[in-house]
């Protein structure tokens, strides 16, 4: 074989061999890709969104949180804990009638501890947020925004139907928080494809878990998400 032959093969094995490696490393690039969706569901987009469409340095930050927070072992709320914490959220509602801005400082301040104790970093918020991202990112972003918007509340930067959304949004990360053990709520992506959080089947179909009232209407049982004025969320 001539020189100028042996020359050919060589850049054709060169050019076969990186084209072999540059598919690889997509499939690799691809396959984390998927699999951080799947984990951090409307977080993935958000995060991409935060660094500028850069999706590398957003991978690389969730990659870090899952380092970071992805083995954190949280204990459930005592069924006392749980019921007192149910009660506080109805007071923050009807609070709401009366002062708006009260109310969402009251409910940020609320959830803040509900995390702390659940076994999440309560030390610093963004440490705080950053943990519970990778366990609730479904409805991380409520939190987010409950606690930026307390922050213009108090300093009368919030009209009222701001801090009505607010706590709105807020409202299924608390569920998800306070949400009994048993009832096996799902976190990350399986949140996101199941659109009734707190749904249990029972011999007459899903039932939707109301935290405060079990399963019941009758009296006795508190309407999460409803002041007894009638005002709903």
């Amino acid at each position: 074989m001539s020189t100028g032959a042996i020359s050919i093969v060589v850049v054709v094995a060169v050019v076969l061999a990186a084209a072999l490696i540059i598919r690889v490393v997509r499939a690799g690039a691809g396959r984390k890709e998927r699999a951080l969706r799947r984990r951090f569901g409307p977080e993935y987009e958000l995060n991409v969104a935060q660094h500028a469409g850069d999706t590398k340095a957003a991978e690389r930050e969730l990659e870090e949180r899952l380092r970071l927070y992805g083995d954190l072992r949280t204990e459930p709320l005592p069924g006392e804990l749980r019921e007192r914490y149910v009660a506080e959220w109805a007071g923050m509602q009807e609070m709401f009638i009366e002062s708006p801005e009260h109310a969402v400082t009251g409910a940020d301040q609320l959830l803040a501890r509900l995390a702390h104790d659940r076994g999440y970093p309560s030390g610093r918020y963004e440490e705080q947020v950053a943990a519970l991202s990778v366990h609730h990112a479904e409805h991380i972003q409520g939190y987010r925004q409950i606690h930026d918007t307390a922050a213009r509340a108090r300093e009368g930067r919030a009209d009222t139907e701001e801090l009505r959304e607010a706590v709105v949004h807020a409202r299924p990360f608390f569920e998800d928080l306070v949400r009994p053990p048993h009832h096996g709520a799902p976190t990350g992506s399986e949140s996101a494809r199941q659109h009734h959080h707190g749904e249990r089947r029972s011999g007459s179909g899903p039932r939707r878990w109301l935290p405060g009232s079990g399963t019941g209407t009758g009296p006795g049982h508190t309407r999460f998400g409803h002041t007894r004025k009638g005002g709903a969320w």
